[in-house]
Order: structure tokens, then sequence, then C-alpha cells
């Protein structure tokens, strides 16, 4: 079993300190619980709402700032593997949403966030590469942030690559359910990992800020596609998530998530948006 551990937290908007602070002590509480891998929200180290690109290019940090290379510490420190969202400085001078993976070898990867939500496109630069699909000594790790997670698409993409544990840094603005369910995102998220038998952990954040309400939603979702660990409050949510699990893709003796495919029907879902879609 790996020990996944995801940490709910509150960053403050613009303050790249306090957010260091926020987001070692997040890292070092886990580490300390016993966890394998350890998630952190969308944006730790600047918050979200911010009122100008101008804005976020001043708390926007480079692959070498020191915070990158304290979170390699400390990976290295608890021999895990990370995953946290930063406001990144592109070597071409444009500001990106990204999540660096990291674990005892050092920086992995940062991925870029391909699907831009609402008022971000005012801010950030959409990336351009696929997300990284890692071997880590957990087993195949894959990372996305926040809104690509709502793209079956693209969680199938990195699924079909052999991952078993996808890893999602988010913030989720608060919208309106019926009382009792779960939000939008999250049943979205349930869905990747049943449809795909692939675990998926998404560490979201709390607070107000700037007049948006947070959801609060972290969950970490099993291979089944059902809850292991959920929590709305501040702080660690964490669970023991058999991983060896999501190298079998059969359903029953007869069915076959993988092989019952028929992809050779799906082209439309690759077509250009520009394209026209037949319907017969």
């Amino acid at each position: 079993m790996t020990r996944v551990a995801c940490q709910q937290l509150a960053p403050v908007i613009a303050d790249l300190e306090a957010n260091r602070v926020i987001a070692l002590g997040a890292i070092r509480e886990a580490v300390d619980d016993g966890a394998d891998v350890v998630v952190l929200p969308e944006l730790i180290t600047s918050g979200y709402m911010f009122e100008s690109p101008e804005e976020a290019a001043s708390v926007a940090i480079g692959r070498d700032h020191e915070i990158l290379a304290e979170w390699a510490a400390e990976a290295a420190r608890g021999e895990i593997v990370l995953v946290a969202g930063f406001c990144e400085l592109g070597d071409d001078d444009r500001i990106y949403n990204s999540a660096a993976v990291l674990d005892a070898t050092g920086l992995r990867a940062v991925y870029r966030k391909l699907h831009l939500w609402d008022r971000e496109k005012l801010v950030f630069t959409p990336g351009s590469a696929p997300p990284p699909v890692l071997d880590t000594r957990v087993g195949r790790i894959a990372a996305m942030i926040c809104y690509d997670l709502e793209f079956p698409e693209l969680t199938r993409s990195v699924a079909l690559a052999g991952t078993q544990l996808l890893l999602v840094p988010t913030n989720w603005p608060l919208v309106a359910r019926p009382e009792g369910e779960y939000p939008p995102e999250a049943i979205i998220g349930m869905a990747a990992a049943r449809v795909n038998r692939m675990a998926v952990a998404w560490a979201d954040r709390l607070g107000l800020e700037r007049g948006q309400e947070w959801t609060g939603g972290t969950m970490i979702i099993g291979v089944d596609g059902w809850v292991a660990a959920a929590s709305s409050a501040a702080g660690l949510v964490a669970a023991d998530v058999d991983l060896e699990a999501a190298l079998d893709k059969r359903l029953t003796e007869h069915a076959d998530a993988f092989a019952d495919r028929r992809p050779e029907l799906y082209a439309a879902i690759t077509r250009a948006k520009t394209e026209t879609i037949p319907h017969s």
C-alpha cells in the first residue's frame, strides 16, 4: 500500500514568504505522518485571485528559485513524491500556472496547466506539453492541475500511458450544489478513477480570497473510484492506496476497461476545434 497525503491549505495572496512557510510546514507534517506521496494545492506559492498580470508577475518564480530547492530537500529528506502548484516565471518571461513534481532525486518535471479556467486566461499562458508521466519509487504517477481533470481525453491519455496514481493540485471555486452532494469536480474525478482503474488524489484549498470562496474538496480516490479519504477542513487528508490494483484493468471475467475500447470509432475526440464533427 502507498500512503498518499493531500494538504488542504489557505495561501495568502501575493505573499511569497508567508506561503513558503505554509507549504514547508505542510510538507513536513505529511512526512512525519508517514506519507509516501504528498500533494499541495494549485498556486500554493502565490494565491489565486490576482488583480492583474503584473501582480502575478511580482510573485512568479523560476524553476531555480529557492522555494523549489527547499521542496526538493524535503522530498529527499522524507523520500517522498511531491506535487505542488506554483506561479511560474518561464524563461520566455511569460507567467504559467504550474506544478512541480519532485522526489528524492530532485525536480523531476514541471507541468504547465493546459486548460485555463475563466479569468486565468487574462493572467497565464497555457501550457503546450502533455502531463508528465513518471516512474517513481511508488509506481507510475502523472500530474495535472484543477480544470485539466474535467477533460476525460486528458485523464484517459495518462491512464493509457500506464499511470497508476494521478496527482492534481486544485483551487475549486465554490459553486451551488444540492444538499448532501459531492462537488461536481469531485464526481468527475471519481469517474476518471473508475473508468480508468487509476487512483486519483487532489489537494484543494480553503479560505475566502478577495471575495472568492473555495470548495475545500480535497479527496483521495481509489482505483475502484470510491473515496478513500476526504475532508472539508484545513490540514492533512491521507489514505493508504493499493496502486498495484491499477495495473489490472479487468472489470469482470469478460470485461476489461482498456481491452474493450474501440478507438477506431473515437476519431471525433481528437479533431481540431475548427473541424466539423459529422452526424449520421
